[in-house]
């Protein structure tokens, strides 16, 4: 059976090396996170209605990445995901001070098996698509995706320490997946 790993977490995180990272040790695919693809497309300023244009970006992206995946992959394979619709929700949340009732829906439809939770020990590496340089924001943004793992059902854990041990941490939760 096809495992979903989804790795969130602020931005500058690691989310995307992580998933890099896993992906060549487990020898399988990972989804990109669609929300780059879309600013690089239409320029760093969104607005709220684009916040459900991005959800609907990664979870097309992510079903079509899976559908073709499993017509070729091993049986019980895994398959990382860089972002999913909790951090379109908690950024829309943060920037808009709401979210969409569609994306919140499709949230509670969505299926995983395991969540990533980057933490915000990594240095912030600029970009011109991020916004929030500050440790103190970095680390409010991460309360927000913790509070959101608590409050879901899905496994999870924190990936922290320098890029070799949050690949150790990630490989060794992915392992206890079987």
């Amino acid at each position: 059976m096809l495992k979903k790993i989804v790795v969130i977490g602020p931005e500058s995180t690691g989310k995307s090396s992580l998933c890099e990272q896993l992906t060549a040790h487990f020898k399988t695919a990972w989804v990109p996170e669609y929300a780059r693809t879309f600013l690089e497309a239409y320029g760093p300023g969104y607005t709220y209605e684009d916040m459900f244009r991005i959800a609907e970006g990664q979870t097309k992206t992510e079903d079509e990445m899976a559908k073709r995946f499993l017509k070729t992959a091993e049986y019980n394979r895994q398959l990382f995901i860089d972002t999913d619709l909790y951090v379109v929700k908690v950024w829309s949340e943060f920037v808009f001070n709401r979210c969409d009732n569609r994306i919140l829906s499709q949230i509670a439809d969505r299926q995983y098996d395991l969540y990533l939770l980057c933490y915000t020990d990594l240095e912030w590496v600029a970009d011109s698509l991020r916004e929030y340089p500050d440790f103190e924001t970095r680390e409010k943004l991460f309360h927000f995706y913790k509070d959101a793992m608590i409050n879901q059902s899905v496994p999870w854990i924190i990936i922290k320490g320098n890029h070799n041990e949050r690949l150790q941490l990630a490989i060794d939760a992915v392992d206890r997946l079987g």
